[in-house]
Parts: structure tokens; sequence; C-alpha cells
């Protein structure tokens, strides 16, 4: 603050309004509270003041309230890398179990689940399996398991996979890992599970991927004997490239590759980051597949599981969320769900689990935000019929095959990176703190002329008026208050010595000028003769005292 500027302004308080106006760097406060009378120039310092102080504060609320509507914008950015990790490529056979392995006691089971038989069809469908029909006597097992049916009866990795090569070097069924899903068993390469390594590619294109050529067991497939919801029309395999953080759900977002053709498949990296609340919606908080029973709430990822869980993920939640939805339902999962619920049996597939989660999926129950990180592969597909004329013979001969078997039944699947570039699509906070600061900064330079350091001579000032015009208020009455009490003793002693020298005549001590003016000849005595008796009186209560 400035120095006072002459003898008078140095002798007021700071807490004068005036001293505090001259030495202020807010600017026309000195214009307004200058000394001397109200006049015209004053009067029109003080509007500006005012007006300015008004849109001042109008703007800076402006900025609040946008500020509290917490916009985002998104950016997206094209960045280069040396290395970038192959993402896990889910398969599954578009049959779910071979005819060469099912049992009368598989049909029993699980006919009616997945193939819509009744008990009384099961001698025909055997037939047109191929296979004698149940004999005579036959007698069920008492329970059955779904998941080792679809092990045994599944199609067999081991026997489809006629080649596999990733970045040229050779590979095979011990690169693949076994997941369980909605079309039954399926392989995923390159999974990361049970802490494996991931593999990289340090280039794209062609030959810097994987290359698998399968075979898709065209005569294992299961007759049509009804016309079901999930009755396989195609033929060939269900393909699903995601990232290693999020589950598989190739029923709803796999690609077909078809056999007779080679399908190339050129993938390109997104990494995407949203915002969480208030600025977005996402999440970073698992679903925990299990629940209580007695809870009835609203399904979503506000329960996170109490154990170490995978990161969150848009599949992961659907996935949850369904099973804790069949789970409520039916006291019992399905197969390819996780938890730690017990599998339904096939019955409770039929009655229960099958049509709950298809009622679930049409009216859409699950809230599942979107991640706050996760990685998508862009996809581009193109194919080329196999095999050649010129080639047929020879892949025949080499997997001892006919011709016309392996036109119906190999395909080939190429999948690579497009270029080791990748995008990144970012949430980013459309307005920070910093410059919400900034804009009421400049915003008070604007119109008021002042800073962070005037706000700091405001408050000082606002402090020294509180001390003198509050504390001191109080600060005086109680001096007050103690310099009363103080000469209301006085003024007691005082009278107390007062009353002595008023006492009655006959209580008056005796003095030899009484007896004096006792035998006063005159009636009258003089008037020199009254005033030295009084100072008499007045030296002898004096020494008295």
């Amino acid at each position: 603050m400035k120095p006072p500027s002459g003898p008078e302004e140095a002798q007021r308080p700071a807490s004068d309004i005036c001293v505090f106006a001259s030495s202020c760097t807010m600017h026309g406060l000195g214009h307004v509270f200058g000394p001397g009378g109200l006049t015209l120039r004053r009067g029109l310092w003080a509007a500006a003041v005012l007006l300015s102080l008004a849109t001042f504060l109008y703007q800076v609320a402006e900025r609040v309230c946008y500020y509290r509507e917490f916009h985002h914008e998104t950016a997206l950015e094209e960045r280069e890398s040396y290395r970038l990790t192959f993402p896990a490529v889910t398969l599954c056979n578009i049959n779910p179990l071979r005819r060469s392995r099912l049992t009368p006691n598989d049909l029993h089971w699980a006919g009616p689940v997945l193939l819509g038989l009744d008990p009384a069809e099961h001698a025909a469908y055997l037939r047109a399996l191929g296979r004698p029909p149940a004999p005579p006597g036959f007698m069920p097992s008492p329970t059955f398991d779904l998941a080792r049916l679809y092990a045994r009866a599944g199609h067999a990795l081991e026997d489809m996979l006629l080649d596999c090569r990733y970045r040229s070097w050779p590979c095979g069924p011990e690169n693949f890992t076994t997941i369980f899903t909605r079309m039954g068993q399926c392989y995923t390469f390159n999974s990361g599970a049970e802490g494996t390594e991931l593999l990289t590619t340090p280039k794209g294109g062609m030959g810097n991927g994987l290359e698998i050529m399968l075979d898709v067991q065209q005569d294992e497939y299961l007759p049509v004997w009804r016309d079901m919801e999930e009755t396989p029309f195609e033929v060939g395999v269900r393909v699903q490239i995601h990232s290693q953080e999020e589950p598989p759900l190739i029923d709803q977002l796999g690609f077909g590759a078809a056999p007779g053709y080679q399908t190339f498949v050129s993938c390109q990296k997104q990494q995407l980051s949203f915002l969480p609340p208030p600025w977005g919606d996402c999440s970073s908080v698992p679903l925990d597949p299990d629940f209580e029973l007695e809870l009835s709430g609203p399904l979503g990822p506000s329960s996170p599981s109490p154990g170490p869980s995978p990161p969150y993920s848009l599949m992961g939640c659907r996935l949850a969320c369904e099973t804790r939805y069949v789970a409520r339902k039916c006291g019992c999962r399905m197969m390819h769900m996780p938890g730690g619920a017990p599998v339904c049996s096939p019955q409770q597939y039929k009655d229960c689990a099958s049509p709950v989660l298809d009622a679930m999926l049409r009216k859409d129950a699950c809230t599942c935000p979107s991640p706050c990180a996760s990685t998508r592969y862009a996809k581009e597909l193109s194919m080329v019929r196999i095999p050649s004329r010129a080639s047929a013979r020879y892949l025949a001969q080499k997997h001892n095959r006919s011709e016309a078997y392996i036109t119906e039944n190999v395909l080939v699947l190429d999948i690579f990176f497009e270029a080791l570039n990748y995008e990144t699509v970012e949430q980013k906070k459309a307005y920070e703190v910093s410059a919400l600061l900034g804009d009421i900064g400049g915003q008070m330079g604007l119109f008021i002329g002042a800073s962070l350091l005037t706000i700091l001579e405001i408050l000082d000032f606002l402090c020294e008026v509180f001390r003198d015009r509050v504390l001191g208020y109080f600060w005086n009455r109680k001096r007050s208050q103690r310099h009363s009490s103080t000469n209301l003793a006085s003024h007691h002693s005082l009278c107390c010595h007062q009353a002595s020298l008023c006492l009655p005549p006959h209580l008056l001590p005796r003095h030899p000028a009484l007896d004096w003016m006792s035998v006063s000849s005159g009636p009258h005595p003089n008037i020199q003769d009254v005033a030295s008796l009084h100072a008499s009186l007045l030296s002898s209560s004096q020494i008295k005292f």
C-alpha cells in the first residue's frame, strides 16, 4: 500500500475508508472517497466504479457457471510406435458339438436344450446322425455336466488346426487357451492367461502377424432337426479380435470366416480414453459377477469385487451383469458365465436360463458405462478363394484329404497390423481450473484494475475495520466500565469522609471553639469568628482522620 500523503491522513486510523481508498491499488476508489464534499465528478467516478464492478461480477458468475457444466472435448491423434502388442484372437467353430461324439445319454439330457428334441425323437435323431439307437433298457446317468459335454464333444483345436504361423515362426495348439462362450468351446490366441508373455510385432503388413489354416470339419456338423433361435445355418468359424483385458463376446461381436476362402484382416489399434464423472460417464470399477441372494437392487457397476479382479471393460461388465441377472432369477449360471454360482443343469437351461437371458438382452437391463481406458481394433476384411486349381491336389495330398473336402472345409485366416502407427481418442476437460482463474484475473484487470494482492488489501482493510470498530467498541466499553467502577469507589470513600462531617450536633466531637461559641455574649457571632471557627474544625477533623 502507498504511504500516507499528509499529516492529516497519517493521523487517521487505518480503518478509515478515505485512507484505504487513497492507498488501495484498485482503480477509481481514490477518486470516489477522496477529501472534500460530494461533487459531480465524484458521482461520475462512483457510477463508473459500480458499473465496472457489476460487469466484473457478472463475468465471474458466467465463467463459474460454465466451469460447473463440466464440458469436455475429444482429441484425435495419430502416434507412431516401434513395436505393438499383438491382440488376442478368439475363434469358435459355428457348429457347437460334433455329431460323432454324441451319445444317447447326451441326447437325453441336452437334446431339448441344444436341439429342441423331444424324448420320443431321440431314436430318429440318432438314425439321422448315422448312429444306432439307444439299446433296450437304456438308463441315463443321474447327473450331467454341460461343460464336460462341450469339452468332450466340441471341436478340438488339435483336429481343426492344419497350420499355424506367427511372424513366419511355427505355432500350435499350445499357443491357444481354451475358453467357453455362448457358442460353446472356443480358443484364444495370445490371451496372456496365467502370466504368459504377450506376443509383439515390430512390423506391419502380411507375414508379420498370425496366419492359420483351419479345417471346419463340416462332416461333423449336427443335422438341423428343428428351426430354433440359435440353430446355425452357416458353415465356418466366428472370429473376434480384442484386447487381453476384456473377455470375448463372440456371439455378438465376432465376424465370420468361410471355408474355401482366405480371409485377410488388416487391423489398426485404437486407444480410447474417457473422463469420469462429472465430465463424462466412464467407469473403472469392475462388477462382481457374484451376488447375495437377498439383494434385489438394480444391476450396475457399483459393487466392486472384494478380491483381485480384472480391469474394468465394457464386455466384462455386460458379462458380469448377465451372470448376476441369471443367477438372481434361476439360482445358477450358464456355462460361459464367470462367478462362483453353480452351473445350470440342462433342464434349468431350458426352463429358466436361456429364456431369462434372451429377455434380458431384448430389454437391455444392464447399465454399463464406457471404460475410462480401453483398446479397440479397427478391421478391414478382404477375401480370395482357395484352393486354386494348381494347389488343390497338393493340399489334398498334404492333409490326406480329397480336393472336394479341401474346398468345402479348409479356410485360411491372416491377421496383421496395417502399420505400427495407432490412433488415440482422448476426452479432455474443455475448461480447467487454471483457465477459470485466468479468465477471472483477466476480467478483474480489465474492469476494476485489480489483482490478487488487491484482494489481500481489501481483506487487510476489513480486518482493520473489525479491529477498530468492533473490537475497539468492546474494548472502550470495558475500559469505561472499569473506569466508572474506580470512580464509584473513590466517590464512596469521599461520601463517607463527608458523612463524618455531617453528623448531628449531639454527635459532633467536642472542640474548645464550641465552648467559646456557647459562652459568646452576643446572639450572632462575628463573621470573622465564624470563618476562623470553621477552619479550626476542618483542621481538627483532618488531624483526627
